[in-house]
């Protein structure tokens, strides 16, 4: 189970961290990966990381911007947004896929086996 968290409301230009937690054994063996989806719009992908940790791939509208992390020890990934723009408003899907190889970034849905619930972002303007 995916469990994200650290949602809120934020000022354009303000910073929010996301979190979600994974329950489970695997934790090191998953790739694990951001979504979203601002209202009326479908889903897309934000950012990825590999299951050792050690490389990640971004959107190109959140790049140089937000950064996706991983404590493989606490289960645990994260995504510091910074210098937020109201286009970035959405519900924020974490989500996991296992990995047989450390040399993939998954960027498309339906690669993904584990969902998260959401967490809302709101940036005002």
């Amino acid at each position: 189970q995916l469990q994200a968290s650290g949602g809120g409301l934020v000022q354009a230009g303000g910073s929010l961290r996301l979190s979600c937690a994974a329950s489970g054994r695997a934790f090191s063996r998953v790739a694990m990966g951001w979504f979203r989806q601002a209202p009326g719009k479908e889903r897309e992908f934000v950012a990825t990381i590999r299951k050792s940790g050690t490389s990640a791939y971004y959107a190109d509208s959140v790049k140089g911007r937000f950064t996706i992390s991983r404590d493989n020890a606490k289960n645990t990934i994260d995504l510091q947004m910074n210098s937020l723009r109201p286009e970035d408003t959405a519900v924020y899907y974490c989500a996991a896929v296992l990995s047989y190889s450390d040399n993939y970034y998954y960027t498309r849905q339906y690669e993904y086996d584990y969902w998260g619930q959401g967490t809302l972002v709101t940036v005002s303007s």
